[in-house]
């Protein structure tokens, strides 16, 4: 692994955090106060987006995207890390699942995503079924050729502005020498279907203006042509497909580490007490040192999994470890900026209160730091019998 960026690599960085303090930083207030975004806001970030060339940059540019591989891709979303995720969701990345779709799929579903012409969601969590994917409830039945699937699922975040969603449903039950097991199904679901409804989700402490939403089936006839993959194949889809996401939220909040480390590093020479700058107090220095550490280290652990798994090396427990400690390191690198401001990192003239409860998430979604532990424990464990 080389550990300098490329001449490419460092225009992916310039040109994104250029974008994002130029056309998402200066709305973030006024979308933080409302807990909205306005969809002409939403699609003017879309547009300038297509208009700069990095719309669909994961997707591969067999079909029309930018082709970037894993650790290009993380780098562009380090950078992103540092935006509204409101605002920032306007910057297409259109699930990379979708290149699993057949020819008829492509031209309805990936090729529109590709352009900007359509927004799509990815649902899988549901009220009884989190991290435990095959506890989901939500089900298929096959009538004829076609699907009826009934249930809901939550927690989907974006489901507000996309024109269809990618659902794993459960689709039947297998024998297996631990009990039966669900089999999971993937389907692309337009919106307005009948029998399926989206509707607004919960009030987030974490994130204002990125919508989670709640999806209900009733009774909902899906033809077989909606099928993502193959029919009980979800978990080979989302083994190919969602593999990587983890990363993308240890690149933002180690993005998201760096900006509020930009704000606390330059406050502790400008704030006095006592006669002299903050800085100069061990107590304060001492956090400074321990912030860029643990930010370093996250961003490492998070660029050598993704460099891996561009050289096809087997990264589960990298990429584990990167979700873990990167999601981590936020919320204690937030957490000593507030402290170090005092009592005005707690007033929101300031943006740190806001990546301190925008943190707390970070924890919990795309697998909790339970489960990310789990994997890497499994990975050492298991050559050794246990």
């Amino acid at each position: 692994m080389h550990f300098g960026l490329s001449f490419e690599q460092e225009m992916i960085v310039d040109t994104v955090r250029s974008f994002v303090e130029k056309e998402i930083y200066p709305h973030e207030a006024k979308v933080e106060r409302s807990g909205e975004v306005p969809m002409e806001l939403g699609l003017e970030i879309r547009d300038k987006c297509l208009e700069a060339g990095y719309f669909a940059a994961n997707i591969s540019d067999e079909f029309g995207g930018g082709g970037l591989n894993n650790l290009d891709f993380t780098l562009l979303e380090r950078e992103l890390g540092r935006a509204s995720n409101a605002l920032a969701v306007f910057f297409g990345r259109p699930s990379g699942i979708l290149q699993a779709s057949n020819k008829e799929q492509q031209e309805k579903y990936l090729f529109p995503a590709v352009k900007g012409e359509k927004f799509d969601a990815l649902a899988m969590t549901e009220p009884g079924a989190g991290s435990d994917v095959r506890g989901m409830s939500c089900n298929a039945k096959q009538d004829g050729s076609d699907w009826v699937v009934n249930g809901s699922k939550h927690f989907i975040s974006h489901a507000n502005i996309a024109d269809f969603v990618i659902v794993f449903i459960a689709t039947g039950e297998e024998d297996t020498p631990r009990g039966k097991k669900k089999k999971i199904t993937c389907f692309l679901v337009d919106r307005g279907m009948p029998g399926f409804e989206i509707r607004p989700g919960y009030n987030s402490v974490s994130h204002r203006g990125y919508k989670n939403c709640i999806l209900n089936f009733d009774n909902c006839r899906l033809p077989e042509g909606q099928i993502l993959g193959e029919l009980h194949g979800g978990f080979d889809v989302m083994n190919e497909w969602l593999y990587a996401t983890r990363l993308t939220v240890a690149a933002t909040s180690v993005g998201r580490a760096r900006r509020a480390f930009e704000y606390a590093l330059p406050y502790c020479t400008e704030r006095k007490q006592f006669g002299q700058q903050i800085g100069k107090f061990q107590g304060v220095s001492f956090k400074l040192a321990d912030m860029i550490t643990e930010i370093d280290a996250a961003e490492w652990l998070t660029l050598s999994a993704a460099w891996k798994l561009d050289e096809g090396i087997e990264c589960n427990r990298e990429i584990a470890s990167a979700k873990l400690y990167a999601t981590e390191m936020l919320a204690r690198v937030t957490d000593e900026a507030i402290q170090i401001f005092g009592g005005m990192g707690l007033m929101d003239e300031l943006p740190l209160e806001r990546f301190w409860r925008d943190a707390r998430v970070e924890r919990i979604w795309d697998g909790t730091s339970e489960i990310q532990r789990h994997i890497i424990s499994r990975d050492l464990l298991r050559p050794l019998g246990g």
